[in-house]
């Protein structure tokens, strides 16, 4: 996502895994199916990361790089959601605002 422009893949994924999220709050509690989320996202990020550098040594010294990197990727992208979810409540959940 170099051009911050994401391609039609990039929202088929998104919502593959919001649907799969959505499928397991139908036996599982949507909080616990939350950490499990995140759990799984933080897991891969660290395969990526494994993967990209290829060894112990040089994934140790990115960790710092990493952790602000990923850290503020999920900050903004919370931050986006928060808001929309916020503006567009009743229609992504059939609530009326309060």
């Amino acid at each position: 996502m170099s051009n911050n422009t994401p391609d039609p893949e990039f929202w088929n994924r998104v919502n593959a895994l919001i649907n799969l999220a959505n499928d397991q709050c139908d036996t599982a509690d949507p909080s616990a199916v939350c950490a499990s989320m995140m759990y799984a996202s933080t897991r891969f990020n660290a395969f990526i990361v494994a993967r990209s550098t290829g060894n112990p040594e040089s994934m140790k010294q990115e960790k710092e790089r990493a952790l602000e990197y990923f850290t503020d990727q999920f900050r903004k992208m919370m931050a986006e959601n928060f808001d929309d979810f916020a503006d567009n409540l009743e229609k992504y959940i059939g609530t009326e605002p309060k």
